[in-house]
């Protein structure tokens, strides 16, 4: 048993309470403003603030095929640092989770060695490649949490209906990264300012939004649940938007990179500012918070993608797409959204929490009892700067080096484990 006392926790009203919690055999027993100190493991919250375990539906692990990047142990460590409490990491490893022998494989590598709980993706085109769909049904019964090709668009409208039919048949979303190959151009900056400036092959809004708006409406033929990946134009808000207004079952992400920062932040030839849909043009920037906002965007999610540093080292031209951001991503949403009043810290706790836990039907995000005891307390004055080489991920790829942030995670416990112990009684 471990008994928290002295925490703090958000009401619904945005209001705070004081509370001891109670946790037992895996779950919240109990929580009330006084728990009498028996036998359990007793730890002095110092009144911090107590939410749910967060949820990130969208990190890139490696492995297996890519250990020399992250793995399975540092990457779900470095999610356990960050607040973490479950992840779903993505199918772009080698091999490829394609097949069920695979994914049991996957499986067993995760129950060894992953600090959190992580729910894998399975590809949706056998090797990632779009010319053959994988045993969709096969693969549903073999714990996937969904389908997806993350990191290429599927290219064709008859292999993503397809995938849609099979995944409504067996209750599972279709993930996607959206982007149409035919206008990327070879593209690996935003195609706008930045792109004019330093003389780089920009990628158009519309490679993204297109194959949205052919997606949405594969999803009202199939009947699927369509998933949107990393939302990052205006234009794709917009036929988000649209589509849920006219009924269609789709939900989407935004990363909080996407949230905070536009192609202005580039300003030299600095590749861990490359990321794969780039930073945008300012009012892309807005239109996402804005649609985050006003539910058009359901949710935040990472697209953790660690990177060696040599490969980063390479320049916008030849360095891989993506950057880290478990460790960072609750610190910087609640400098610069939350404390600047863009947001509330209660609709901050939804979107990494309950949110991505409904729209994917997890019975995680919740702080109540009887829930699963996953547990994020968080110093909400603690002010530090971001420092890449503290970062317990092997990628230390992040345009957010020396940020002045604040609010750190302090405690994680998933499943009534305390699986991260940082600076309690700073």
């Amino acid at each position: 048993m471990i008994l928290l006392k002295n925490a703090t926790r958000l009401m619904p009203s945005n209001k705070v309470e004081g509370c001891d919690i109670l946790i037992e055999d895996k779950k919240i027993k109990a929580i009330s403003p006084s728990i009498p100190e028996d036998e359990a493991q007793i730890i002095d919250c110092g009144g911090k603030m107590l939410f749910p375990g967060f949820i990130d539906v969208h990190i890139h692990l490696r492995e297996p095929g890519g250990e020399h990047k992250e793995t399975i142990r540092t990457g779900t460590q470095a999610a356990a640092r960050g607040g973490f409490t479950t992840v779903c990491s993505m199918p772009n490893t080698n091999p490829v989770p394609d097949k069920a022998e695979t994914i049991s494989g996957l499986l067993d590598k995760i129950h060894q060695d992953a600090v959190v709980r992580v729910l894998p993706y399975a590809a949706i085109t056998k090797g990632l490649k779009g010319e053959e769909l994988t045993p969709i049904q096969d693969l549903a019964n073999n714990g996937i949490v969904a389908f997806t090709d993350d990191g290429v668009g599927v290219q064709t409208a008859d292999y993503m209906l397809r995938a849609m039919k099979k995944a409504a048949a067996c209750g599972k979303p279709i993930v996607a990264h959206c982007e149409d190959n035919s206008i990327v151009y070879e593209g690996v900056v935003h195609d706008g300012e930045v792109s004019g400036r330093l003389q780089l092959p920009g990628i158009p809004s519309l490679a993204e939004s297109v194959q949205i708006a052919r997606d949405v409406l594969l999803a009202e033929a199939s009947g699927c649940h369509y998933h949107v990946c990393h939302v990052s134009t205006k234009e794709s808000v917009r036929v988000i938007r649209d589509a849920k207004k006219a009924g269609i079952n789709v939900t989407a992400e935004v990363t909080p990179h996407h949230l905070l920062l536009n192609e202005t932040a580039i300003i030299e030839d600095n590749a861990n500012f490359k990321m794969n849909p780039p930073l945008r043009a300012k009012e892309d920037q807005k239109a996402l918070l804005e649609g985050l906002l006003d539910g058009t965007i359901d949710f935040i999610a990472t697209d953790h993608a660690p990177h060696a540093e040599d490969e980063k080292a390479l320049g916008f031209r030849k360095a891989p797409f993506g950057i880290v951001g478990l460790e960072t991503a609750f610190s910087l949403l609640n400098t610069y959204l939350v404390k600047t009043n863009k947001i509330t810290l209660n609709q901050l706790s939804e979107w990494l929490t309950r949110k991505p836990a409904d729209v994917f039907g997890l019975p995680y995000g919740r702080l109540e009892e009887g829930a699963i005891a996953d547990l994020t307390l968080v110093d909400l004055e603690k002010e530090f700067f971001i420092d890449k080489h503290s970062f317990y991920s092997k990628g230390k790829n992040t345009p957010f080096h020396d940020w002045k942030v604040s609010g750190e995670p302090v405690l994680t416990i998933a499943e009534g484990k305390i699986v991260y112990e940082g600076d309690l009684h700073e």
